[in-house]
Formats: structure tokens, C-alpha cells, sequence
């Protein structure tokens, strides 16, 4: 399954790194791939991983998040 997640506090490319570690270990999470540029996190994962978990993972790395559209 894919996600997407939107946020508009990528400032640095360290946050990029932050952000994947955080993401990164939720559990059924596959991959996380974050775009600097645009502020575009895209997660591929299992049935069992709900957006507001990623979202959640997002804020523990400390930036804020929302759900977006592929």
C-alpha cells in the first residue's frame, strides 16, 4: 500500500533523514522516501499502517504533517 504525506517545515536536508528514521520504524512501514524539494513524504507499507501513524512519526521527528493526494 502507498501513502502520502505533505509538509512545509522542510528546511534542511538533515529533516530529510529525521523523517525516514522516524517513519522508517513504524512498524509494517516498507520504505519512506522523502522529496526536499516539494515536501512530499511517500510511504509504501502494510494493510495494518494508518495514515494518522505516519503522521504521528512525523511529529515524533518534529515537523508537522498531513495526508495528501498521490
Amino acid at each position: 500500500m502507498k501513502s502520502r504525506l505533505r509538509s512545509n517545515e522542510l528546511s534542511c536536508p538533515s529533516c530529510v533523514a529525521k523523517i525516514e528514521k522516524s517513519v522508517g520504524a513504524v512498524a509494517g512501514v516498507e520504505s519512506v522516501t522523502v522529496h526536499f524539494n516539494t515536501g512530499k513524504i511517500d510511504v509504501e507499507h502494510d494493510d495494518q499502517v494508518s495514515a494518522d501513524a505516519l503522521v504521528q512519526a512525523v511529529k515524533r521527528a518534529g515537523y508537522d504533517a498531513r495526508p495528501s493526494t498521490m
